[in-house]
């Protein structure tokens, strides 16, 4: 069944989020905290080492019951250290069991909304679990220390302002043995202290991300081969139009298994699905070229997941 009501076509478009210039999409993680959810899409092309690195810590959920342990107001929030521990003597806060140290994939800057990898100073290759969100531009800083720290993410849609909250809560001295001297915490009236924690880690392998008015892909384009390309939105009424990036082509080796087809002789390009926010993918997305001078594409048709 094809969905043409309006509604759809406007969250089509009105799922927004700022954008580095990078158009492989990836499978995207959605993390579930006591603050409110947030989703983060894996560079796994870019950076395989460190996504797989990552996916190894959430399929042995590492991460699940893990708190933010580290607040640097303006700079970053950290998480990925250590986890919430319940017994029947209670709950405690232990450090989360690391797997062997990974190579440095240092290839992308440290833009605001980008997740990177916390490491060991003065040892480019020695990040394991712990991780960051980067809640400013640091790129002039990050990107030239210790080799470069690897961004293998970027928080999507309107992940932001959770993270923003998370980095404008009140600080607590929580543990200074274990070195969590700045945790961020909801509440912390002397007598109760709660952590900013994650419940649940939700993963989506989808062909492309709606963000920022682009969509991002990967595409077997026939005779052009096989491409990363990235579309931007130039008109939303009365069609819903967009328009080649030419600067964002990137020719790759391999298509993934639900990349998107375009063919030259019909002029149409079939995405088979298309995430557009936290909880929504669309599926079937079918366009067609209009304009070959400056490569638009004109929305035809699209399904809603079930």
């Amino acid at each position: 069944m094809y969905f043409t009501q309006p509604y759809l076509r406007t969250i089509f478009f009105v799922s927004l989020f700022s954008l580095s210039p990078l158009t492989q999409a990836n499978s995207v993680a959605c993390f579930n905290t006591n603050i409110g959810n947030f989703c983060i899409e894996l560079f796994e092309t870019q950076t395989p080492i460190t996504t797989a690195n990552f996916y190894s810590y959430i399929n042995n959920e590492a991460f699940t019951n893990g708190i933010f342990h580290r607040s640097e107001p303006d700079f970053v929030i950290q998480a990925g250290g250590f986890k919430v521990i319940s017994n029947t003597e209670g709950t405690s806060l232990a450090p989360v069991e690391t797997l062997t140290p990974i190579v440095n994939e240092f290839k992308i800057s440290n833009t605001r909304g980008t997740v990177a990898m916390a490491k060991v100073s003065g040892n480019p290759d020695s990040a394991t679990s712990q991780w960051f969100v980067n809640l400013a531009d640091n790129s002039a800083n990050l990107d030239n220390q210790n080799g470069g720290f690897t961004v293998f993410g970027r928080v999507l849609f309107d992940g932001m302002n959770v993270i923003d909250t998370i980095g404008n809560l009140p600080l607590t001295n929580l543990d200074p043995k274990q070195g969590l001297t700045k945790v961020p915490t909801i509440s912390a009236d002397g007598t109760q202290i709660v952590p900013v924690m994650i419940s649940a880690i939700h993963i989506t392998n989808t062909s492309g991300v709606f963000s920022d008015n682009t969509l991002n892909f990967a595409v077997d384009a026939g005779s052009a081969g096989l491409l990363d390309v990235s579309l931007r939105l130039i008109e939303d009424s009365p069609n819903i139009v967009f328009e080649l990036n030419p600067s964002s082509i990137t020719p790759i080796q391999a298509l993934p298994e639900n990349g998107a087809t375009y063919s030259s002789l019909e002029g149409t390009l079939i995405i088979p699905s298309v995430m557009i926010d936290s909880t929504t993918v669309v599926t079937n997305v079918l366009m067609e070229l209009t304009d070959a001078n400056s490569f638009q594409f004109t929305l035809i048709s699209m399904e809603q997941a079930n």
